[in-house]
């Protein structure tokens, strides 16, 4: 009998089967959502809101398309796409390592919180795009002004869930340690920071997807380049399809981050129950 006529296990089949359907069960309801967006569009033909294929056709012309008949990454790529990813990526790692070494520290510390706590709350009530200005004039135009803004805003759900995770060790570890006189590096490394990953997870899914918000906005004022300046030009221009298909593409980034970075949780904490 050869390899292709070998029946499938039962098993194989049964999973198969159950991808198949969740995959459908996902996407169903936004293929069904698109359609009705083309429909709606086409009856109304307003320019400010064209059909989902012009978009389509527009981001490709845009990212895609080259000289000639062959596809490869576009121009505007290099020039808006990547700054950008390289801006959300730069300012959400170092809020991430600002956030986590922070909190941890004043997570431990039995009287940190009393005196920072309404310090953080005075600073995290402010809305990052009303600090533009004012990180306009320290760090001027540019990418110094952007990688401010989005470690500003991203900074906060990482430093506050690091602090509640490592508040929330298991009073039997923490005792355990003790007798065993664990020292400090092994038991910060090996028993809080794991114990404390659930929430810091939450945190970084949550400044990630900040972090991409605060890119377009700071991109918005000054930039010569990355996806909010392009939007924005596209918006001057009055080239609705160019506009939309940058709505889109931050779309599609916010949906791959967040995608990415669930699948590095499911790996990190696949020794907890549930997680598999």
């Amino acid at each position: 009998m050869s390899v292709l006529e070998r029946p499938v296990p039962a098993r194989l089949r049964g999973r198969v089967s159950r991808g198949i359907s969740g995959f459908a069960r996902k996407w169903l309801l936004f293929v069904v959502l698109v359609l009705l967006w083309e429909l709606a569009t086409r009856l109304s033909e307003s320019v400010f809101f064209p059909p989902p294929s012009k978009i389509a056709t527009a981001a490709v012309k845009l990212w895609f398309s080259g000289p000639g008949s062959q596809l490869f990454l576009g121009d505007a790529v290099f020039e808006h796409v990547l700054p950008s990813l390289a801006r959300v990526l730069g300012g959400w790692l170092l809020s991430v390592v600002v956030g986590i070494a922070l909190g941890t520290a004043l997570g431990r510390s039995r009287t940190g919180m009393d005196y920072v706590g309404p310090l953080f709350a005075f600073f995290r009530a402010i809305p990052p795009p009303a600090l533009v200005p004012v990180f306009i004039v320290l760090f001027h135009i540019g990418p110094g002004m952007q990688i401010a803004t989005i470690i500003f805003g991203s900074l906060w759900p990482v430093l506050l869930n690091t602090v509640d995770g490592v508040r929330s060790v298991d009073k039997v570890k923490v005792e355990t340690a003790r007798a065993f006189r664990t020292p400090r590096r092994y038991w910060i490394g090996m028993v809080v920071l794991p114990a404390a990953l659930p929430k810091i997870f939450a945190g970084l899914r949550l400044s990630l997807s900040i972090a991409l918000i605060l890119m377009a906005i700071s991109e918005l004022v000054g930039a010569l380049n990355g996806i909010g300046y392009a939007l924005s030009a596209a918006q001057r221009a009055f080239d609705y399809d160019q506009m939309w298909a940058w709505v889109v593409l931050l779309g599609i980034l916010g949906y791959g981050f967040n995608a990415a970075l669930l699948a590095v949780e499911r790996r990190v904490l696949g020794w907890q129950p549930g997680r598999n």
